[in-house]
């Protein structure tokens, strides 16, 4: 399925500034014979509404980082969102307004956020950080809010109505691994350093890592940290005294740093492999950018700007003073996929929030035209794709090119359960 391009307006909120909406049934026009994720304009006569929806505006939430350790991710995710919206409808009727709210990567404020928000929105277009994801799967549940994670773990799989865009980490760095092993980077037997962050990112990630160690012998020295240490130097001088054959990350691009920046003044000369937020394209602005580009190798569900050559050029005359990073791709594509649930719910008649939950539960097969991954469907407790692609560093806009194709690795299927 893949959404239709519809030349429409969006506003973009910055604050929760929303009239909660009650119960109502609205009119939906004649279809006029626009595209749509599922065929578009108004498939049924009667559309029934409730929450986040007030004559034909859909009001979705996003819970983003724009001041912690993931703030240029985040930027740039929603970035991506409010670009789709700008030019795309549901069912070429309803246009969206995003509420936008800085949780500043910290569970807490994000539940607060939300709680504010939660009366006035149909659904979550983004929600940033396993942890923020986590604290709120009651919430989420409770309210049937279905929710776009801007993160991976496997445990975000099992919380209804969430869907992950893209294999979880585990099964993303299995594909990693598989890369490297392909391309004679690492063998059978060797050591590996993994620094991870505590919680379900950082233990997802290292689930990875040690699946793949069990069936390739490697022996997995992990370094648990927290999101936000910042000096790797004890890791990486470890890693070093014990002969490591490649470090991996599950990190964001501060800890990035830091390790390329030890391991190049420490001569270890191994390849570094990454789940795909531990990348950002501002690491080529210091000093380890040529180590970098030379070591570093990112398992990613999101594809390389050099892919997207027309989404580039709206990116940039959208947003001229950036500089574009994977994430803004990735923050369209969610827009992608959030229309086609939403068109699926619309041509049912439905835009209550248990009518979005119930075609979110229905998807599948979901095309954003490259953009991302194939994603087979959102099942509990399953990864959503088994696909990765490998991108490395490059003076490229967005910073890495595409190295390899979306492909699934040896154990990708059997971890993705």
């Amino acid at each position: 399925m893949r959404a239709g391009t519809r030349l429409r307006g969006a506003t973009v909120l910055a604050a929760a500034a929303a009239v909660a909406v009650s119960g109502c049934s609205t009119k939906a026009p004649e279809s006029s014979g626009g595209g749509g994720g599922g065929g578009g304009g108004g498939a049924a006569e009667e559309v029934t509404t409730d929450i986040g929806v007030e004559g034909t505006t859909i009001r979705l939430g996003v819970l983003t980082d724009l001041t912690g350790v993931f703030a240029a991710l985040g930027t740039d995710i929603t970035n991506g969102n409010t670009l789709y919206w700008q030019d795309n409808q549901v069912c070429d009727t309803y246009d969206v307004e995003l509420d936008v709210q800085d949780t500043g990567y910290v569970p807490q404020t994000g539940v607060q956020l939300y709680s504010a928000m939660e009366p006035n929105v149909l659904a979550m277009q983004q929600t940033i950080g396993s942890p923020i994801n986590t604290a709120l799967a009651p919430e989420f549940e409770s309210d049937v809010m279905t929710n776009f994670s801007s993160a991976w773990a496997r445990t975000l799989t099992e919380i209804p109505g969430t869907g992950v865009l893209g294999a979880t980490y585990d099964v993303e760095l299995a594909n990693g691994y598989q890369y490297l092993f392909d391309q004679g980077l690492l063998a059978d037997g060797a050591t590996v350093g993994h620094i991870y962050f505590e919680g379900e990112y950082g233990e997802n990630g290292l689930a990875g890592s040690e699946a793949v160690a069990e069936a390739r012998g490697l022996t997995v020295i992990p370094a648990q940290i927290k999101s936000t240490d910042q000096d790797m130097s004890a890791q990486i001088t470890q890693f070093a005294a014990e002969g490591v054959d490649a470090i991996v990350l599950t990190t964001a691009p501060t800890q990035t740093a830091s390790a390329a920046a030890v391991a190049q003044a420490a001569g270890l000369d191994v390849p570094i492999l990454g789940s795909n937020p531990v990348f950002a394209p501002g690491l080529l602005q210091g000093p380890s950018a040529q180590w970098l580009k030379d070591h570093l190798y990112v398992a990613s569900p999101i594809t390389s700007w050099d892919t997207q050559p027309e989404l580039l050029e709206q990116y940039q005359s959208a947003y001229p003073n950036t500089t574009p990073s994977l994430g803004a791709v990735f923050g369209y594509a969610m827009g992608d996929v959030m229309n086609q649930v939403l068109d699926a719910a619309c041509e049912s008649g439905d835009l209550t929030r248990e009518g979005v939950q119930a075609a979110f539960g229905e998807l599948s097969d979901i095309d954003t035209g490259g953009l991302l991954v194939p994603i087979e469907a959102f099942e509990t407790g399953v990864s959503p794709s088994t696909q990765s692609y490998i991108l490395r560093p490059a003076d490229v806009p967005g910073g890495a090119e595409l190295v390899q194709e979306a492909f699934e690795g040896e154990l990708s299927a059997d971890l993705a359960g």
